[in-house]
């Protein structure tokens, strides 16, 4: 043990010698306010961005809107010198909500990494909208806030992340059929699988422009963000081994909000992330499900406190109480705010390698054997170690800047812990913590198995 505690000592004073990077500059300082209110009033003039609406009117129905999301995006490109690349995944549907087969389409624009482009962030909403009825495809329906406020977040992510060259492919997406089943999301999930795409986290941005609720509580200094507990793509093997030695509480979701989690405390000014440790909120779902449903890290961000008159509602006032979701209805300071988050995320998730996958050995020794698989990109790994019923990661790790694939914790008894390893990038920024328990892996579980546990 002495010869490994001296070899790791070294290697920090070694990785420590070339010095503190220099502070990166905010990726987020130049979100615009007034661009996000100008993006959600051209979303609402759309009338309606039903599912089921027009597909071919330049003018009105969900047709038009995702023309225009495809457009925006080739926008960006062209400022960037064609840095995206912009592609619209479709296929025909029907559903509970979707009588009748009808096309869908998504708006999406890659930004292709320079050095890992097969290892994937996904920003994500859904542009389409509806209100009362979930049928009714000719109403207006404007929807401002749900989920329009998602839509203008990740074009203006697209804008402002699309200045800068990143080691992993940022992909923005516009997803359709939210509404009415999900459709949306299970296409681009599908699409991700059939791309064979990497796919390290998906944040998915769902009612993210209000700061005021039903019942007339306020709340603009925080946001949720929804993470699900034990996988959806567990086996029966892994819900047994997951049982008896624990990390229900340590998916790669859940261990990607606790990251989001802590860069919202250590940047000023941000808001305050509250993690709701759920899928979804009660009864309810997102275009993050799908994702979840094929073992992709999936995580929903949403406002603090939810005005359920402002969404999914004909437009109207009864009783002196207005209805609908309309553009004056908004916070667009607090949406700034929760676009800035995200474009925060996506930076520092851009520029790290993957999450190593994990294992923590301690059966009957009194001392931790904890290893993990290399992964590219990094100059070095980070072991973190906290109690089974502590909510969060530490400050800082029990072990910094290790080269080996292994550490060894002498006295460290591991049933009384949960473990898990972080990669630290080239700039020296440490990505988000995989946990050494079953199915800890940021990477969709074996179809049979998953033997490595």
């Amino acid at each position: 043990m002495k010869k490994l505690a001296l070899l790791t000592v070294l290697v920090s004073t070694s990785l420590s010698a070339q010095g503190t990077p220099p502070p990166i500059p905010d990726p987020a300082a130049e979100v615009s306010e007034a661009r996000l209110r100008a993006d959600i009033d051209t979303l609402v003039a759309f009338g309606t961005r039903h599912t089921l609406s027009e597909q071919d009117n330049p003018k009105r129905g969900i047709g038009a809107a995702v023309d225009w999301g495809l457009a925006e995006f080739g926008r960006i490109s062209t400022q960037c010198g064609g840095c995206l690349e912009v592609v619209a995944p479709e296929r025909m549907v029907q559903g509970d909500r979707i009588p009748n087969p009808v096309r869908l389409r998504n708006a999406v624009a890659m930004q292709r990494g320079y050095e890992r482009p097969n290892e994937v962030v996904i920003v994500q909403g859904h542009i389409d909208s509806r209100v009362s009825d979930p049928l009714d495809w000719q109403k207006d329906a404007p929807g401002a806030n749900d989920d329009g406020s998602g839509t203008v977040l990740v074009l203006e992510a697209a804008r402002n992340l699309s200045q800068k060259r990143y080691p992993v492919t940022i992909v923005y997406a516009l997803l359709s059929g939210e509404e009415q089943g999900l459709f949306g999301g299970r296409l681009l999930a599908d699409y991700a699988a059939e791309q064979g795409w990497n796919v390290k986290a998906v944040l998915n941005n769902d009612i993210v422009g209000g700061s005021c609720g039903s019942d007339g509580y306020c709340d603009a200094a925080h946001v949720r963000v929804f993470s699900e507990g034990p996988r959806a793509d567990l086996t029966n093997e892994l819900r047994a081994m997951q049982r008896r030695e624990g990390g229900e509480n340590d998916t790669p979701g859940r261990n990607l909000s606790r990251y989001i989690d802590r860069l919202a405390e250590n940047t000023d000014g941000s808001l305050d992330v509250r993690q709701i440790w759920r899928a979804d909120r009660m009864g309810r779902g997102g275009d993050q499900i799908p994702f979840l449903e094929k073992g992709y890290p999936a995580v929903r961000i949403t406002v603090a406190v939810e005005n359920y008159n402002w969404q999914h509602q004909d437009l109207r006032t009864e009783d002196g109480i207005e209805y609908g979701d309309t553009p004056d209805k908004m916070d667009f300071p607090y949406l700034a705010r929760v676009t800035q988050l995200n474009i925060r995320a996506l930076d520092a998730l851009a520029r790290t390698p993957n999450p190593p996958k994990s294992i923590a050995k301690a059966a009957v020794q009194t001392f931790t054997d904890v290893s993990w698989e290399e992964v590219p990109g990094a100059i070095g790994y980070s072991v973190w170690q906290r109690r089974t019923d502590e909510p969060y990661w530490p400050e800082e790790p029990v072990i910094a800047n290790v080269v080996a694939t292994n550490a060894r914790l002498e006295g460290v008894r591991g049933d009384d812990w949960i473990f898990g390893v972080s990669a630290i990038g080239n700039d020296g920024t440490s990505g988000p913590v995989a946990s050494a328990v079953p199915a800890g892996q940021y990477a969709p579980v074996s179809s049979k198995k998953d033997d490595s546990e």
